[in-house]
């Protein structure tokens, strides 16, 4: 079939349609992948931006529950009178307290001067340790242990053993059940704990 001219003036009309018609699609397509891109790197700043707003809210629960637990320590060792000045007078008269309830029958010991040991990671603590020479006599070797474990408890200070020795006392015939058998010797840290610019005042 062949067109003649006035088949082709009737049918310009349609075929500019047409072309204005496929010329829009393209113009529409071009535009939605544009958008779509947009929407995608929008969507990934957001995803970007959450990924941040959660780590920063992790960091600071991280941080909040590491307060926490420093207050907690801080409060442990304010209750136990652990932090602050040495209480030298009640270590003894602990000592004196705990002798009399074990009917220990001899005790001597000797303290030595307070001496730094380190400070804390946060550099807001600093411990120091009194090291006190315990000799003492004992009725069976359970009492060493029941000594060491009330001091452990109830000192004003952390109670850190470094060594303790015991040897056999020679026995006669006339010593009675309640005569010491076993002669003990110990060094023993007594720890306290000093906020750090207060130790370094003390330094100075």
């Amino acid at each position: 079939m062949k067109l003649n001219a006035n088949d082709w003036s009737r049918l310009q009309i349609p075929l500019l349609a047409l072309a204005v018609m496929l010329a829009l699609g393209a113009a529409s397509i071009l535009v939605a992948r544009a958008e779509l891109g947009d929407a995608q790197a929008r969507l990934a700043n957001i995803q970007q931006e959450r990924k941040e707003i959660d780590n920063k809210l992790r960091q600071v629960r991280s941080e909040e529950n590491e307060i926490r637990q420093k207050a907690a320590v801080f409060n442990e060792l304010q209750s136990r009178r652990i932090l602050g000045e040495e209480q030298r007078l009640e270590w003894v008269e602990l000592l004196e307290e705990i002798r009399a309830r074990h009917r220990l029958p001899e005790m001597r010991y000797e303290i030595a001067p307070r001496q730094p040991l380190e400070k804390s990671p946060s550099g807001q603590l600093a411990l120091y340790a009194s090291t006190m020479k315990l000799e003492l006599k004992l009725l069976h070797e359970e009492d060493l242990t029941r000594l060491l474990d009330d001091l452990r408890r109830e000192a004003p200070a952390l109670i850190q053993p470094r060594r303790c020795d015991i040897s056999r006392l020679a026995r006669t015939a006339a010593d009675g059940a309640s005569t010491a058998s076993l002669q003990a010797g110990c060094l023993i840290d007594w720890i306290t704990v000093r906020k750090a610019d207060s130790a370094e005042g003390l330094a100075k």
